[in-house]
């Protein structure tokens, strides 16, 4: 037999467990993965003693901002961090201009980003209400990965884009949906069998909230967040659960920031509904007491939070509450996240230093390498309909690997991202356990923190 590549001597880290092996790749795909050297020729060898092999990574949550507002992002710079970090796959979020709101701008969407692609990706479909609620059924058959749905958000009516702070009266804009709305779209989408997926705050809580923390006249964080509190998450998450219960929709909470959140979700998960959460770094690594020294840049939605909030998502990373951690990379420019906190946007980058943050993670004794490659790689594979072919370490998936030296040391510095922003609230973070090589179908994408290809990445729809 001859192999295109043979990877020896390395640690294989699954879910279930860590054993040393070799592995085989033939024709972009897993060829075989044993214990014993098997006979024949490697065109490529490497050899991986002292290392960890790793299902390729997935991150689920990205804002690559193409197109639209390609002068904090875009995808060939968006998929080039993901590399570098370590990333094989990531899935794109929808709202962009245009938005991926029905079949043709999905096509135009795919054509766009395809050239640019250093990893593999798939696509969110974006619910816009009644805009496009006739248009689910045909971006379902085009091979979105699941629908997402900006709870509380309004729309520009000339660009459909998304209004994070909306006023009554704003003009040539169409107001957030109110819950039947809502309802209506939960209902097209189960029929679709897909995900739908929400950002869950409490629009109108934020709103009234928000006008009194500002009549104050102060501007620091703990009056921000008072302004957008836990309770505006905790109040759309039961909201959501209630709808998808009566609805049977497959409900996915994103970027879940709250104690109260967490509580809620776990509930429901127990009394045997289909609702599957996630959770990021920026409220794992950091909380409000962290804004003193990091700043503005730090600023996302939801907001990070307390201490107490903090330790309830990591007790609902070991419990199984939350089924992936992902980035939210979301860039802005350094210019933008400058001034006044209640004005400055949010979002950061965070698809490159997702995978190192975990595995220092790993060092620190807080989770294992196995549940890393369930959170990174197989949960989300499985959750989106892309397993096996993406999110496994078995003959015939694709030749996607994550090889990581947890021995390694490494300082992140913002000048080193490789996004077109450099926006990050991890600055000066000091990580044990470093991403070494990223495989993409059998194509060494990165090694040892450099990109060794242009792009190669390929569409990946549910199976």
């Amino acid at each position: 037999m001859k192999w295109d590549h043979l990877i020896k001597n390395g640690k294989i880290v699954t879910p279930e467990a860590t054993y040393g092996a070799h592995v085989y790749i033939k024709g972009g795909k897993i060829a075989a993965i044993s214990q014993e050297l098997l006979e024949g020729e490697a065109k490529k060898t490497t050899d991986a003693e002292g290392l960890h092999i790793l299902p390729g990574l997935i991150d689920t949550h990205v804002h690559s901002r193409d197109g639209g507002s390609t002068y904090k992002e875009d995808f060939f710079h968006s998929t080039k961090a993901a590399a570098a970090g370590g990333i094989t796959t990531i899935f794109e979020m929808p709202n962009t201009n245009p938005p991926v709101n029905n079949a043709e701008n999905f096509q135009a969407q795919l054509e766009n980003l395809s050239a640019k692609a250093h990893v593999d990706f798939g696509m969110w479909g974006i619910c816009l209400g009644d805009l496009n609620i006739g248009d689910l059924e045909d971006l379902n058959d085009a091979g979105v990965i699941g629908f997402k749905y900006f709870w509380g958000y309004a729309v520009d009516k000339n660009n459909y884009r998304l209004i994070y702070d909306y006023k009554e009266g704003m003009e040539d804009v169409i107001p957030p949906s109110d819950d039947g709305g809502v309802y209506r779209m939960m209902e097209a989408v189960a029929k679709t069998g897909k995900t739908f997926a929400i950002h869950a705050e409490n629009s109108d809580l934020i709103n009234h909230l928000t006008n009194e923390m500002k009549e104050t006249g102060k501007s620091d964080y703990a009056t921000v967040l008072a302004g957008r509190p836990s309770l505006a998450e905790e109040m759309t998450i039961q909201a959501g659960i209630a709808m998808a219960k009566q609805t049977g929709t497959r409900l996915h909470v994103l970027h879940v920031s709250s104690k109260e959140g967490t509580e809620a979700i776990k509930l429901a998960q127990e009394q045997g509904y289909p609702i599957t959460a996630e959770t990021c770094p920026h409220y794992l690594f950091l909380t409000n007491e962290d804004y003193e020294t990091i700043g503005p840049s730090m600023k996302v939605y939801p907001l990070v939070k307390y201490q107490e909030d903090q330790d309830r998502l990591w007790q609902g990373i070991e419990d199984g509450t939350f089924s992936l951690v992902c980035s939210d990379h979301a860039p802005h420019t350094q210019e933008e996240k400058q001034g006044d906190l209640w004005s400055v946007p949010a979002g950061m980058c965070g698809v490159e230093s997702l995978a190192p943050l975990m595995l220092n993670a790993v060092s620190e004794g807080r989770i294992s390498l196995q549940q890393v490659a369930a959170l990174l790689s197989e949960n989300p594979a499985k959750q989106f309909g892309v397993y096996p072919q993406k999110g496994s370490l078995q003959p015939g998936s694709d030749a996607d690997f994550t090889i990581v030296d947890m021995d390694k040391q490494m300082t992140i510095k913002r000048e080193n991202l490789h996004s077109k922003s450099k926006v990050t609230a991890y600055d000066g973070f000091q990580i044990k356990g470093v991403p070494v090589a990223t495989i993409v179908r059998g194509t060494t994408v990165m090694k040892d923190g450099e990109i060794l290809t242009g792009p190669v990445g390929t569409l990946v729809k549910p199976l």
